[in-house]
């Protein structure tokens, strides 16, 4: 390799350490600027464990929702064809791209009291908004996309002449995708599903317009972080540590049930 050759690379890799300095040097700095000691103090305070059971609660319950209403989205988007399945998976996958603050005021409008929905879901003038249940509902607004996205790539990988010869055999439709569907796209909708549930557990905008912000109720740990930090530093550094952590084990984990994934096509011929 010349001399010329190896500046230009050591150039290029220069440039690039840039953007890696300024990713990564605010999540060390989370990290080294609290003591232990500040840690253990700031998850004592009186927000941190009212958030820390609804997020797992909502988060849980989201994650059901997307995953028994998106498995068969996914499979229907992956197999059909023409303009009304694009259109659909386009608008499966528009929450992406909505800001959080218009997805929260577009489910007000829809499900609040006054939405568009008001007189036939609350006859007796009970809204959901305000609730657990509205923290629900945020979150699978703006966590299924990201399942339902890779559920519909990881189902379009599998070989159709799988489910042909299944078919041919006398399988029915039900039994394809419960017998062979689902086993060969595993890792991909574990992985999905990671996804979706850490965008549920990161979940601010929407939920802070459809749910609000009330301690026990709709205050999830990025609403506790936005609250804790106008009091209590520590707390809002001590659960910004626990998210950060949560969401690295999470990327390893999607990372690997990737590498699975392709492994396993790879080895399918």
């Amino acid at each position: 390799m010349s001399a010329r050759l190896r500046a230009e690379q050591g150039a290029l890799a220069a440039i690039g350490a840039v953007l890696v300095a300024f990713l990564a040097v605010p999540i060390l700095a989370l990290f080294v600027t609290a003591t232990a000691a500040d840690v253990e103090q700031g998850l004592r305070h009186p927000l941190v464990w009212p958030a820390l059971r609804l997020s797992l609660v909502t988060t849980a319950a989201s994650l059901a929702l997307v995953v028994v209403l998106g498995t068969p989205l996914a499979w229907t988007l992956a197999r059909a064809r023409g303009r009304l399945a694009r259109a659909v998976e386009t608008a499966a996958q528009l929450p992406i791209v909505i800001p959080p603050a218009v997805a929260g005021v577009a489910m007000l409008l829809a499900f609040g009291r006054r939405g568009l929905l008001a007189g036939w879901l609350y006859p007796e003038g009970w809204s959901v908004t305000f609730t657990t249940a509205a923290v629900v509902m945020a979150e699978v607004f703006v966590s299924a996309p990201f399942f339902v996205q890779a559920a519909t790539s990881a189902f379009r990988r599998i070989d159709p002449k799988l489910v042909v010869v299944a078919r041919t055999f006398g399988a029915s439709p039900l039994r394809v995708f419960f017998r062979v569907a689902l086993p060969l796209s595993a890792p991909g909708l574990v992985a999905g599903a990671a996804m979706s549930w850490a965008r549920s557990l990161g979940e601010f905008g929407a939920t802070l317009m459809f749910a609000g912000n009330l301690q026990g109720r709709t205050q999830t740990l990025p609403l506790a972080i936005y609250t804790a930090l106008e009091s209590d530093m520590r707390a809002a550094q001590a659960l910004s540590m626990v998210l950060v952590a949560v969401a690295f084990a999470l990327l390893l984990f999607v990372r690997a049930a990737a590498r699975r994934s392709a492994g396993r096509g790879e080895a399918a011929p």
